[in-house]
This record gives C-alpha cells, sequence and structure tokens, in this order.
C-alpha cells in the first residue's frame, strides 16, 4: 500500500493515533514525526512529564495535546486519550509508546488487516520478535508470563499481549468498566474485550531496543505484583462466570440434543481425552472442595488440555439436590477405609450435616469415593466413546 493510499484509508476508517508519554523526552518528537507522515490525527497524553515533554509539544500545534499535571500511569493515559478520541468521532486508535521502541511505518500492517477482515470488532496487538539479540531477558520473560494467563483467561494463545503497539476498536469498547491504571490496563483491556467478543489477535511489527535512548518506567516488584493480582482476579471471574456463561449461551444456542451431539460425544478428542475428561469432572465434583469445582475443573482442564465441556458437565455431580447423597455416600465410603462406624441417618445429613462432625472420616471417604467414582465412570466413558468412534468411522468408509 502506498503512501497516499495508507493516508487515506486512516482517514476513512475514523483511525487517530495516541501517544501516552512520560519523560521520553529524547525519542518523543522522533516518533510524533514518524506518526505525522501517516496522519495529523494525533493525540498526545503528557502523562506529568517532569522533562522537556512540554516544551517539545509546543512545536506541534497540528497535534492535540493533553497535559496531565502529575504522573498517573500509562493505563490512565491510554483511558484519558479513548475519552477524548470517542469525543472527536473517532472509531479506531493506533497506540503508539513514545520511547523509540515501536516503527511508526508498521501502521500500515494494523490498517491492512483491519481493512480485509469481515470482522470489524478487532483489538490487534503488534508482535515482536521476542528472541532477537537486544530483548531483555526480563521482557522476553515478561511476556510468555502475560502470554500464558492470557491463555487461561480467554482460551486464546496470542505470540505477544504485553505490546503498546496495538489497535483499538474505540466503540466496542466505550462502555466498558476498567478497574486499573497503571502498566497492568494492557491486559485488563485486551482480557474484557476478548470476554466482551472482540477478536483478539497479533499482527507483526518491528522492536529496536535502543538502551541510549529508551527510558523504561517499568518497575518489576510493583507492577509484576500489580498485574499478578490482576491475573488473579481475572482467573477467578474467568473460571467462576466467564467460562460457565460461554458454555452456557453455548447449550441454549445449540439446544440439548445438538449440544450433547456435538460438544460432548461428536467432539474431535479422542475417545482418551473424552475419558480423561470424564474422570477429571466427577473426581473434582465429589471432592470436598466445596465452593470451588468449577474453578478447580476448569483450571486443571486448561492445564492438561482437556476438553472443558465434558469436565465441566461431569463436575455437576455434585449439584444442591445431590449434596445430601454425596455426603452419605462419602462418609460411609470413610468409615469403610478407616475401619470406624457412626451412627446417623440421612435426614441428620440433611439438617444439620452431622457427617461434618466426622471430618476426617468424610474427607478420606470423599477422596476415595472421588478416586474410584472418576475411575469407573472413566472406563465407561473410555468404552462408550470407543464404539462410538469406531463406528464413525466405519460410516465414513462406506
Amino acid at each position: 500500500m502506498n503512501l497516499s493510499a495508507l493516508k487515506t484509508k486512516i482517514k476513512d476508517l475514523q483511525c487517530c493515533v495516541i501517544i501516552p508519554t512520560y519523560n521520553n523526552h529524547k525519542t518523543l518528537q522522533r516518533v510524533m514525526d514518524g506518526v505525522l507522515e501517516y496522519t495529523t490525527n494525533v493525540i498526545v497524553i503528557n502523562d506529568g512529564s517532569t522533562d522537556t515533554t512540554p516544551h517539545i509539544l509546543e512545536g506541534y500545534s497540528q497535534i492535540k495535546t493533553i497535559h496531565l499535571p502529575k504522573n498517573q500511569g500509562k493505563g490512565n493515559a491510554l483511558r484519558v486519550g479513548f475519552a477524548k478520541a470517542l469525543e472527536l468521532g473517532f472509531d479506531y486508535a493506533i497506540t503508539i509508546d513514545s520511547d523509540g521502541q515501536h516503527f511508526p511505518e508498521d501502521m500500515e500492517v494494523f490498517i491492512e488487516t483491519l481493512t480485509t477482515s469481515e470482522n470489524k470488532n478487532l483489538l490487534l496487538i503488534g508482535a515482536r520478535n521476542m528472541e532477537q539479540e537486544d530483548v531483555p531477558r526480563k521482557s522476553s520473560f515478561g511476556n510468555k508470563f502475560s502470554n500464558f494467563w492470557f491463555w487461561v483467561e480467554t482460551g486464546t494463545w496470542l505470540q505477544d499481549t504485553q505490546s503498546g503497539y496495538r489497535l483499538y476498536p474505540l466503540k466496542y469498547l466505550e462502555n466498558m468498566n476498567f478497574k486499573t491504571k497503571k502498566f497492568e490496563f494492557e491486559i485488563e483491556v485486551i482480557v474484557r474485550a476478548a470476554w466482551k467478543g472482540t477478536e483478539v489477535k497479533n499482527v507483526p511489527v518491528r522492536v529496536l531496543y535502543d538502551e541510549t535512548e529508551r527510558v523504561s518506567h517499568f518497575r518489576p516488584f510493583k507492577d509484576f505484583s500489580r498485574i499478578s493480582v490482576l491475573n488473579t482476579v481475572l482467573v477467578t471471574i474467568a473460571f467462576l462466570y466467564i467460562k460457565p456463561r460461554d458454555l452456557y449461551r453455548k447449550y441454549r444456542k445449540k439446544g440439548i440434543r445438538r449440544f450433547v451431539l456435538e460438544d460432548l460425544l461428536g467432539s474431535l478428542d479422542s475417545p482418551k481425552k473424552k475419558a480423561l475428561s470424564i474422570a477429571l469432572g466427577v473426581f473434582i465434583g465429589l471432592s470436598p472442595f466445596w465452593g470451588f469445582h468449577t474453578l478447580i475443573v476448569l483450571f486443571l482442564a486448561i492445564l492438561f488440555n482437556l476438553n472443558k465441556t465434558i469436565s465441566f458437565v461431569f463436575s455437576n455431580v455434585s449439584l444442591p439436590p445431590f449434596i445430601p447423597f454425596v455426603l452419605y455416600a462419602s462418609s460411609e465410603m470413610g468409615q469403610f477405609v478407616l475401619g470406624v462406624e457412626y451412627e446417623y441417618s440421612m435426614e441428620e445429613i440433611t439438617t444439620n450435616f452431622e457427617v461434618l462432625k466426622h471430618l476426617q472420616t468424610y474427607i478420606v471417604g470423599s477422596f476415595t469415593l472421588a478416586t474410584v467414582s472418576a475411575i469407573v465412570l472413566g472406563t465407561l466413558g473410555y468404552l462408550v466413546f470407543s464404539v462410538l468412534n469406531r463406528k464413525q468411522i466405519a460410516v465414513q468408509h462406506d
């Protein structure tokens, strides 16, 4: 795409460029000059810089500049920039860091990808080559760490989730409620966007780490701690609400018959994988981790690459109507294993949870029952799915 065509595309897409900056006076001017070759729709947020940044910005009257009185964090600067861009009527915003690590020429990749995509609810992240020699080891590790948790929280694997070179679909983010204002905002926004149905994907970009010019404001301990806390919160929300919600939506959309046939019986997973998924669901569902079954089973299903739908469905063996029977069976199993005997009725279990007075017996019995049931139902599942799989193969060959 030639320069003239690219400028036209940026204008037609109602796209602006947002540059958050804090004490990057050595590289800011070069970044702005590079961006201005492609568009004058530029918003710079000076996040309380104490260097010569305000003086530099005075020479760019064609740029919309917002000066924040004190440094409040990159996330806050981006949120301020998004609000201003929406106020000015823009639909998309490309964000580029002011430390000189990004190449303004790579904006073409974002614009071309958006233009050719049928889905316009698209959030693009510039994927850097984190294996090149000049990339700091801590940056490479941090990116891999972030990629893993994004996958856990959304089910989508990306090559780079920490790059600040991005294209945001502003209209689709407008009514979202964000909680963070520092570096971790760039994690929160892509996770919440994915949860809302925005497609998040990578596009290849170049990166330059020039230690003589580049100033990084990332504070390893503080910011890593903030990101860890955020991921803890997001993982909890994902497992307790988002993933069950998505599963329920899939069930409602397909109906029970199609859901069972396609997502349980007819999935492309092997009989072994389906059987292990059943075993995991049953084991967790009968385990004594009340209140955390969904969180645990989905986390382990993702961790061991099992079928999340099957694991979740079979973990519901401990739904409220079945709880008294699970408690009773666990207690009986515990008494058998430990060689003890207690007198109580089913009525006592349902009214005052008498079984929990003998906690050790219950816990031993619970894990024993969970293990035996997982083995039995997992084995039965393997046999059933193996037969169905052979029949399916036979039909395909006929």
